[in-house]
């Protein structure tokens, strides 16, 4: 099954028991999706452990992914040019978090569902504290499979269909000259390695570095060759793989009933976003869209009228996910579009909280302004005209809606004093 089959499958999935069981139903799945999300992390994590060549423990599995640079958690640097250092995470991070646990409905709508104030809070409160473990297990995962293809030979690119397209074509020769090339640094390495593991020697993790660094440049003229080959074909091929590098790991080196388990990892965290996104989506629309403009309706009119806005979102949905371009990885691009708009809209909340001699024209018109002025940042900043990382969108966007609109306020107000 392709790429846009499974979308199509997963999203009519999401789609059915979503439409009808709306939150309740949502919140149920996800329960069990969390349960076999942590469960199978669990595991894959044990298994690439245990896959490990029998002398390199978990502390020398960490040494060599240090060595390679994977180990850099925390970058205090105040360079722009870096788009993750501990600054932008601190301070950018902190206000996308806002934005995401405090603004947006996938989220909120989950507190809103419980049975008490104190429910609601602790919710958040779990909310927060499970998701930076979390995260840092995952990352610590993806560490370990790094570590893994220093010991197994990897593809050139972990794209299987992207390397049937250029093997298939005018360019094979030159890709399998690129695969001769990186099983001969692997060769290398695997000696290197041998000596850094055994002696600790400091030149060792830079020759280590450098060979990683090399092989680095052979993916990346794959990657140029595996363009090439689509375009001679006129054929859409996704030549970056960093998404596919875990299904890799999976689909090739574990037992059959492991290898469902952890698919089943991928779908479910796949299933739970995309559920709490449409459920979100169809409620806003109906409440903020639908009924305001409409007028009163019945209760029975507005749950039909929620079940239709959330299967048209869920097709819209679909559509996105079909021809959406994978960016460095999917995580990040998800995060970049939340950091293009979660700035102005933390922004409109904390003026409703915190200013409220600010009114809704002034606020209107700011966050109109606000939201041209980060998309013509984010493209200034990816056409290279100036250096912002996306994370710093999120306190940009905030900090622009909040002053925008209290000038205004005061310019509206001295107008109607003039009058």
């Amino acid at each position: 099954m392709g790429p846009t089959n499974l979308n199509i499958a997963i999203g009519c999935l999401v789609i059915i028991y979503t439409v009808s069981g709306g939150t309740r139903a949502v919140n149920v799945t996800q329960k069990h999706q969390m349960v076999v999300i942590f469960f199978g992390m669990l595991v894959a994590f044990f298994l690439i452990v245990n896959k490990l060549p029998e002398d390199i423990t978990f502390t020398k599995a960490l040494e060599i992914a240090g060595a390679s640079g994977k180990m850099e958690v925390l970058d205090f640097s105040f360079s722009l040019n870096n788009r993750y250092t501990f600054w932008s995470g601190i301070i950018g991070g902190t206000f996308l978090m806002l934005s995401y646990f405090g603004t947006d409905q996938s989220q909120v709508q989950r507190y809103l569902s419980g049975k008490s104030v104190k429910e609601m809070q602790l919710g958040l409160i779990f909310n927060g504290l499970l998701k930076v473990p979390m995260q840092f297990f995952i990352l610590l995962v993806g560490v370990m499979v790094f570590v893994f293809y220093q010991f197994n030979e990897a593809p050139v690119n972990f794209n299987p269909t992207a390397t049937d397209v250029v093997l298939n074509s005018e360019y094979a020769n030159a890709y399998k000259t690129l695969q001769k090339e990186q099983q001969q640094i692997f060769r290398d390495k695997q000696k290197i390695i041998k000596a850094y593991t055994s002696s600790n020697n400091p030149d060792a993790a830079k020759y280590i570095s450098a060979a990683n660094a090399a092989n680095e440049e052979l993916r990346q003229e794959a990657r140029v060759l595996i363009d090439k080959a689509g375009e001679s074909k006129n054929l859409k091929v996704e030549s970056n793989d960093k998404d596919y590098v875990f299904i890799h790991f999976i689909l090739n080196n574990l037992p059959r009933g492991l290898i469902g388990l952890l698919l089943a990892v991928i779908l479910s965290a796949a299933m739970s976003s995309t559920a709490s996104e449409l459920n979100a989506l169809g409620s806003t629309t109906t409440m903020d869209l639908y009924k305001r403009n409409v007028g009163e309706k019945t209760e029975e009119q507005m749950v039909k009228a929620s079940r239709w806005f959330t299967f048209l979102w869920g097709i819209v949905a679909i559509g996105v996910a079909c021809i959406a371009n994978l960016a460095e990885n999917l995580i990040q691009w998800v995060n970049i579009i939340g950091s293009i708009f979660y700035g102005n809209v933390l922004g409109i909340f904390l003026l409703a909280f915190f200013f409220k001699f600010v009114k809704g024209n002034a606020v209107f018109i700011a966050a109109l302004i606000t939201q041209m002025l980060v998309i013509a940042l984010y493209l200034l900043n990816e056409y290279e005209y100036i250096n912002l990382p996306f994370l710093w969108l999120n306190f940009v966007g905030c900090i622009i809606v909040i002053f925008i609109a209290t000038l205004l306020q005061v310019f509206l107000n001295d107008e109607k004093q003039t009058t």
